[in-house]
């Protein structure tokens, strides 16, 4: 079985490093992808994580198109609640027109972040998500009914379109309105325990074609990390086990490494936290994730396949994709 294989990349801040030293690692990381064969490539929004320096998927997206000379570049995603539309517009057109056919845009209805960030941001999360998408809608395809007072606002840059849009879900709310409104679906399997195959069907039965998505295309995110045995991988994995169960302590602190996690005397609660997320994370061998992740596909129905990887070590990070591209077959490229 072959299928498409993407990134998703949170630009992760490892302990020991900088945010400038992640944030220039990207540019690695981007060409790298391109090279190896791999099909799209999304940077996520999050805000006030010591762990994660994505908070400006428009920037690292124009850095890594202009590193690049394949692979799709987007957002995964945007998420409208922090941002006014029209400007969200303005923006996307602008990356559209200076790579023509590799902007992706995926729309999110989450703050990414905590309540106190949010409000910092003007956030009203996904209460006026609805209402923000029909304006963005609006403004691209200049419909304001006659009289709405944004109907005389001209959109700059012209004469070129917004990429191809995605909505983004977790739990299959935005399905079916991905499907009616003609665009791509993309799960977040990667932290969401909510099975997609659900979300998928209600996708593809609710799809009207459009001149950007002529067929659905269902793209499920997930959490995957390859080494050469599993043993390793396992080892590896424990950075990603202990920054959870930190975070979600209130302890965010950046990417601890592997002999860190080690070394940690785990408490009751940390290891609750990390034993309900464990399942939703591919570890393993090349033999052994690129089953799991086919097991993924059968079972949800998913087009495409986008792989987040959390390592501290970015050679490491780096060396995983390579086994997934290598396992999956991909047509490396010049």
């Amino acid at each position: 079985m072959t299928i498409p294989l993407s990134i998703l990349d949170l630009a992760p801040v490892a302990d020991g490093t900088t945010t400038p030293q992640a944030l220039n690692h990207l540019r690695a990381l981007a060409a790298h992808g391109d090279r190896l064969g791999f099909s799209r490539l999304w940077y996520a929004e999050h805000h006030g994580m010591p762990s994660i320096a994505s908070s400006s998927p428009e920037v690292l997206i124009a850095t890594a198109a202009s590193v690049t000379k394949h692979i799709r570049v987007g957002s995964g995603g945007v998420m409208l609640p922090n941002h006014v539309p029209l400007r969200v517009v303005e923006t996307y057109r602008t990356l559209n027109a200076l790579h023509p056919g590799r902007i992706d845009l995926g729309i999110g209805r989450a703050g990414g972040s905590d309540g106190l960030t949010l409000q910092a941001l003007r956030s009203f999360g996904g209460e006026v998500f609805s209402q923000d998408l029909a304006e963005l809608l609006a403004f691209e395809h200049g419909d304001f009914p006659e009289g709405h007072p944004f109907r005389r606002v001209h959109v700059v840059p012209d004469q070129v379109a917004l990429p191809p849009i995605w909505l983004l879900g977790s739990s299959g709310a935005s399905a079916a309105a991905a499907g009616q409104l003609g665009m791509g679906y993309a799960f977040a399997a990667h932290f969401s325990a909510t099975p997609p195959g659900p979300a998928f069907e209600a996708y593809r039965r609710a799809f009207v074609p459009s001149e950007a998505f002529p067929e659905p295309h269902a793209v499920v995110c997930l959490s995957v990390l390859c080494a050469p045995t599993d043993e390793e991988a396992q080892f590896l994995s424990g950075s990603q086990e202990l920054s959870w169960a930190l975070f979600h302590s209130g302890q965010a602190r950046k990417l601890v490494s592997p002999e860190t996690a080690a070394a940690h005397d785990y408490s009751a609660r940390e290891n609750a936290i990390i034993a309900q997320q464990r399942p939703l994370w591919i570890v393993g061998s090349p033999d052994t994730v690129k089953a799991k992740i086919l097991e993924k596909v059968e079972g949800s129905g998913a087009s495409e396949v986008m792989i987040s990887t959390t390592a501290h070590d970015y050679a490491l990070r780096e060396r995983s994709y390579t086994l997934l591209a290598e396992a999956f077959g991909l047509s490396p490229r010049a």
